[in-house]
Order: C-alpha cells, then structure tokens, then sequence
C-alpha cells in the first residue's frame, strides 16, 4: 500500500508529464507560421520544465531547495500560461485546444503557489526552533 503522500507525490509526477506530453503534442501541430514555431519552442521549454523541476524538488536535500525547486515549478507553469495564451490570441490554436490546456496549466499553477506558499510558511516556522 503506497502512503497518502506518495501517492500524491507520483499523482503529481505523472500530472505534470502528461501535461508536457499534451503540450508536445499540440506544439507539433501547430503549422507553418515563424511566431508559432517560435512560440512553440518556447511553451514546450516551460511545459516540460514543469515536470522536470517537480521531480528535482521531490529529490531535494534540504528544505530551502525544495522551496527553490517548487517556486521553479510555479514559474514555469506561470510561463506556460502565457505562451497558451499568446498562441490563443493570435489565432494559432482552436479554442477546445486552448481550454484544454489552460485548465491544466492554471490547475497546476494553482498547486504549485499553495505548494510554494505552504513550504515557504513552514520554512519561517522552524526558523526559529
């Protein structure tokens, strides 16, 4: 039986894997034009550092790394939005695509700054122990 936490620790290694794939995955679609290829670039960087950060956080030494690593992830999911936007308004990517991805790329933004704050406060806490 695997314990609450690391069931959500692996819940949240797949979570962010499989978002990077789907952002892959639509970033390989997108066609022809120079913004969209550059901009593709860009969101598949930020997409799959997501992940890439998480699981750097998770392997963390001391506290005021992991700290470092989950506000990486809360950057880079941030960053994501933003290029799932730009890619939105400028008419590269159907709404359904977007809506898709914005969900889950402000899902785990959301996850992440709790994450970030919650550790932050616990960091302050103990500070003084």
């Amino acid at each position: 039986m695997v314990s609450g936490k690391l069931k959500t620790i692996n819940d949240l290694k797949d979570r962010t894997k499989a978002f990077a794939l789907k952002v892959i995955a639509m970033a390989d679609a997108l066609r022809g034009k120079r913004s969209a290829d550059i901009i593709a670039r860009q969101i598949i960087r930020s997409a799959t550092s997501v992940g890439a950060n998480y699981r750097a956080a998770c392997r963390a030494q001391t506290h005021a790394e992991f700290v470092a690593k989950v506000h990486d992830v809360q950057e880079e999911a941030d960053e994501t939005q933003y290029w799932l936007e730009l890619l939105h308004e400028s008419g590269s990517i159907g709404d359904q695509a977007f809506k898709e991805l914005i969900r889950e790329s402000s899902e785990l933004t959301a996850i992440f700054t709790a994450s970030y704050t919650t550790a932050r406060k616990n960091r302050s806490q103990t500070k003084y122990k």
